[in-house]
């Protein structure tokens, strides 16, 4: 049934589904959110949430009192994860859960990771005022640490949801105060001396998990269309802290055969390893290389000396867990290599890595024919970031993810999210969660 049309030309959300009335979702809730979490995380330029920090803590209570207010059933599990619920009329039967998180980068922006918390809070809402009481427990989870780029482990909240976080993780050091997670967590309200404790989350106990985020990078905005649906999400294989050692030496008096010089290692291991994701492409692969750190020792480097150390991080990320490790293993010959030539030493550190997920095909083809149906322009697409979403995949919960339009990126202050493309995909979410609610 196509949706009408109310007078803005948007698709009226009761229409839809024809035999119900569901009052929309609380958008007005949502918008006045996004300027609370604005006002917590603004750091001058850009968003400063750091996991298990104050900033993250305060968004967390700010939407577990909002959810008291309506009525709604609120919990913690040991790593304080949040949990509100919306009580179903078979409480026995698996929960319809949607999700993400509102920790940032260092001076990111104010809707990674908080435009699918308060697009699902929104459809809680809607539903609670419009007296509605699904056919099983709907539930917003609201992550922990999403963000890898304080502790270096990915997914800390999804995975001790699901009892998955290693004991070892707990020792990682957060990057602005050399805190542990550990201490970080008990600082939060969690009790990490209950990691052995039986999982949160059970696979078995969810009917599906649906995570709307907002694009991170360019093709909606190119495709000039406001909703995406992810196909799959891209894993990773990282080295956060490689350093290349090579040997300090005059500028002038060091013939070049006589020199260790780090940079130039640095540069060649980088060189070689952008020609091979060429070839890659060149063979139809799908998949990104990033050297997003890359320095010299600021307190020993000059303009007349050769530089003896470099530090940089690299990401391979790829949808094809082959993929992977045709880079990884083109790494490591390739650093090889560069040590002879050079006379260097290269020492990767510690590696991280996540696995690729691929997205529920009938969750993808029911948002798409919802979309259609309620007259919402929509694309499948990839996701080159990781999501929470990728641990659910993984543990067998059907799983999809809604992307919002959003234009310059993400993981910096500037992203550009516009409310109605965020008003459109929480009316899809909405169908999505409701259908998927009331299934048998």
């Amino acid at each position: 049934m196509t949706g009408m049309k109310n007078e803005e030309g948007m698709a009226d959300p009761a229409s839809v589904d024809g035999d119900r009335t569901i009052m929309p979702p609380a958008l007005d809730d949502a918008r006045a959110l996004f300027a609370r979490l604005h006002t917590i995380g603004f750091d001058g330029l850009g968003m400063t949430r750091a996991s298990y920090g104050d900033g993250e803590n305060q968004a967390h209570a700010l939407l577990a009192d909002m959810a008291r207010a309506r009525r709604l059933l609120v919990r913690r599990d040991w790593a304080s994860n949040l949990f509100i619920t919306l009580p179903g009329r078979d409480r026995t039967l698996p929960a319809v859960m949607t999700g993400s998180h509102l920790d940032t980068v260092p001076c990111g922006g104010n809707y990674d990771g908080a435009a699918g918390v308060l697009a699902g809070f929104a459809c809680l809402c809607g539903w609670a005022d419009a007296g509605y009481v699904p056919a099983r427990d709907v539930v917003l989870i609201i992550t922990r640490a999403e963000e890898s780029v304080w502790f270096p482990v990915s997914y800390i909240g999804s995975k001790s949801a699901f009892g998955l976080l290693e004991e070892s993780a707990l020792a990682a050091v957060r990057r602005d105060d050399g805190g542990t997670l550990a201490d970080h967590m008990r600082a939060s309200g969690g009790q990490p001396d209950h990691i052995h404790t039986a999982p949160v989350l059970q696979p078995s106990d969810l009917a599906c998990f649906v995570e709307l985020h907002i694009e991170q990078g360019p093709v909606l905005p190119a495709a000039d269309v406001p909703v995406g649906i992810v196909t799959g999400i891209c894993g990773s294989v990282r080295y956060r802290a490689a350093t290349i050692h090579g040997r300090y030496a005059h500028s002038g008096a060091t013939p070049r055969p006589f020199r260790a010089d780090a940079v130039m290692a640095a540069a060649t291991l980088m060189t070689v390893m952008q020609a091979e994701w060429r070839k890659v492409e060149t063979e139809g692969g799908e998949m990104t290389l990033t050297f997003g750190v890359c320095h010299t020792d600021a307190a020993q480097a000059n303009f007349s000396a050769v530089a003896g150390r470099v530090d940089l991080s690299i990401d391979i990320r790829s949808r094809d867990p082959g993929l992977l490790g045709r880079m990884e293993a083109a790494l490591m010959a390739h650093a090889r290599t560069v040590e002879d030539e050079y006379g260097v030493v290269v020492d990767l550190g510690a590696r991280t890595q996540s696995a690729p997920a691929a997205m529920d095909a009938p969750l993808q083809a029911e948002a798409v024919a919802l979309a259609r149906r309620a007259g919402i322009p929509a694309v499948t697409l990839p996701s080159g970031a990781g999501h929470d979403a990728a641990i659910f995949a993984g543990q067998g919960v059907p799983t999809v993810m809604l992307f919002v339009r959003n234009a310059n990126g993400s993981h910096n202050p500037y992203e550009a999210m516009e409310f109605d493309d965020f008003a459109l995909a929480t009316r899809l979410l909405e169908r999505l969660l409701y259908l998927r609610a009331e299934q048998g």
